[in-house]
């Protein structure tokens, strides 16, 4: 046969990497690496009806040469936030990386990645050996057959409520403690140097109709209810709150409010919450749902994984 009539396999498609874009919070101390994916039903952090897009959000803390990743996010989305960190870290800066949510993917997937390429020094978790947590690169299998390169990753205990610091000098301190709301174990940290509260999954119900965003939203152009609010949270993680002992939830959340001088959200999903007028706005929505859901005010009932409410 003609080798000109010889089947070849067809090349494989050229890789495609999901939109993405950096918020910068504050010039050379704070970015939001968002990384853009489709809602349409199967995404669980997301009621099943949601259409749109959303972001996955990943933070770098930055202090002169010096840095703290919250959160590492999908896979899917590993070449991507690379080249974001490459853009903002300097060559020779150390990182640290802090999964915010230990047992979630979102949080954990591509520490071992991004531990490969940067100078990564430390991961900061609550389990004594993060390294059995952020498995997900094989790095550790391989060095049990003998790779070149060991795989190797030092632990940092942290407690349920704990000030870190970053950079070499220790002249900048965050504040990392236990989410008042939560359904698995989460840490909510206060950056003092950009008054930026970091909620991982609350306050992730903003998200946009196209995959250009906008990724921030403020008090001019947000217009979020309380019943988007309610909605959401009843359709995702947070179904269980319907009926339930919100009281103390609140009491737990608003003082986490009057402690700290916040003017920006900023969440694992969706759209940063940038101003002092939006953060109210949006705590004392948060709050007054919380309140129609206590079980004071409504009874707890079953409910069905297909009901949307």
């Amino acid at each position: 046969m003609p080798d000109t009539d010889v089947l070849r396999a067809p090349s494989p498609p050229a890789r495609k990497d999901p939109p993405s874009h950096i918020t910068t919070i504050a010039p050379g101390r704070l970015y939001a690496l968002q990384n853009i994916f489709a809602l349409d039903g199967r995404v669980s952090s997301y009621p099943a009806d949601a259409r749109g897009f959303t972001a996955s959000n990943c933070y770098l803390i930055k202090e002169g040469k010096d840095a703290i990743l919250l959160d590492s996010g999908y896979t899917a989305h590993v070449h991507s936030l690379i080249a974001q960190i490459e853009s903002v870290l300097e060559p020779d800066a150390t990182l640290s990386i802090y999964p915010l949510r230990i047992n979630e993917y979102m949080s954990v997937c591509n520490v071992e990645a991004i531990a490969d390429r940067f100078n990564v020094i430390q991961c900061y978790s609550g389990n004594p050996d993060a390294a059995l947590w952020v498995d997900f690169g094989g790095r550790s299998d391989a060095a049990s057959r003998g790779a070149a390169k060991p795989y190797n990753l030092k632990t940092t205990l942290v407690a349920r409520k704990q000030t870190l610091h970053v950079g070499a000098q220790q002249t900048r301190a965050i504040d990392a403690f236990q989410a008042p709301i939560r359904l698995i174990g989460t840490r909510w940290i206060f950056d003092p140097a950009t008054r930026t509260l970091f909620t991982s999954d609350s306050f992730s119900h903003e998200w946009a109709q196209s995959e250009h965003g906008p990724w921030e939203t403020s008090a001019d152009d947000n217009t979020t209810t309380a019943a988007h609010i309610r909605s959401f949270l009843l359709n995702t993680r947070y179904w269980w709150l319907e009926g339930g002992d919100t009281e103390s939830l609140r009491r737990k959340i608003s003082e986490v409010f009057d402690r700290y001088d916040i003017e920006n959200i900023a969440p694992g999903y969706g759209k940063v919450l940038r101003g002092r007028a939006l953060v109210e706005r949006q705590f004392a929505m948060f709050d007054e749902v919380l309140r129609d859901l206590d079980r004071s005010v409504v009874a707890p009932r079953y409910v069905d994984r297909d009901e949307l409410r």
